[in-house]
């Protein structure tokens, strides 16, 4: 997936579930939609479930989202991914619309579908155990996928992520586990109270049973993780059959666009780099001593 789109599995299930969700949404069954649409059953079936062999037609999918009462962000969305289908080009770019970007719009979804989250964060905390005010920190900074400009955009992208981290809570919640260098915790963002206030929520998650927190410490020395930069791996539930419903995705990010790896080998490489870095990680008991002595360093000024 990392050199072509086409024929993806996991964009065209993405695709599927979004309009699924907005065929649900405007309140019609998939029968009403087939008959409105002048369409087989079995066609909106395969849409719905991601068949390979399905062809996206721009005016059959604009039809569809005028059925839907999509809404522009949802039409520029589904316009896209459903053309990447068609085009065989790589599907992160340095576009950034209005909002969202799109790649992370894509991301949001995968996040939502995942039933284990593996992160590496060498720079931030994890946007899952972000406070707003940290994460209102750092969507002022110059250079982000986000205007820093644009109040209005910055306070929509908080809110998501906020809204974002009840993943964790949620019935059925994926299990998250993050690597987190040193340097996050002792890079000061907004201010020593800022600090402990965030070290503090990282300590209140990481007591769920589906979170777990690692250290690496900068005892480690050099570890694959510094060559190799921020990542998440994510993987899926399996079927009634035992077979993964999407293969697992590394997911990759830039100021201006993101990669998402599902070849064998290349998960496989990641899978490595998670194994050495985990071995050369604090444990959990150990982590949560550090963040919280460090957490009191930022309290006591």
């Amino acid at each position: 997936m990392s050199q072509s789109v086409a024929g993806s599995t996991m964009l065209r299930r993405q695709i599927g579930r979004k309009f699924e969700l907005l065929r649900k949404a405007a309140g019609l069954t998939m029968e009403q939609a087939a008959e409105r649409l002048d369409r087989a059953r079995a066609t909106m079936h395969r849409i719905e479930n991601g068949a390979e062999h399905v062809r996206f037609r721009q005016a059959d999918v604009q039809q569809m989202l005028d059925l839907y009462g999509a809404t522009a962000e949802d039409r520029e969305l589904l316009l896209a991914m459903t053309a990447a289908t068609r085009e065989n080009k790589n599907w992160w770019h340095d576009y950034v619309g209005s909002g969202l970007p799109r790649w992370f719009q894509l991301y949001i979804g995968l996040e939502a579908a995942a039933s284990n989250i593996r992160q590496y964060e060498a720079e931030l905390v994890p946007g899952l155990l972000q406070t707003r005010a940290y994460a209102e920190h750092v969507f002022r900074m110059p250079g982000g996928a986000i205007d820093a400009s644009d109040g209005e955009e910055q306070q929509r992208a908080i809110q998501l992520r906020v809204e974002r981290q009840g993943l964790l809570t949620r019935f059925a919640a994926p299990q998250l586990s993050v690597i987190i260098n040193e340097a996050v915790l002792r890079r000061p963002v907004g201010g020593g109270t800022l600090m402990a206030e965030q070290l503090h929520q990282i300590l209140k998650a990481a007591e769920l049973p589906n979170v777990v927190v690692q250290v690496l410490p900068f005892s480690a020395g050099l570890h694959a993780g510094a060559m190799a930069g921020a990542f998440s791996v994510l993987q899926f539930p399996e079927d009634s059959r035992g077979q993964e419903v999407e293969p697992p995705v590394v997911y990759l990010e830039a100021a201006t666009g993101a990669i998402y790896l599902d070849k064998p080998h290349e998960t496989a490489a990641y899978d490595a780099l998670w194994v050495d870095m985990t071995g050369r990680a604090l444990s959990e008991d150990r982590s949560k001593d550090m963040i919280q002595q460090i957490a009191e360093e930022y309290s006591r000024g």
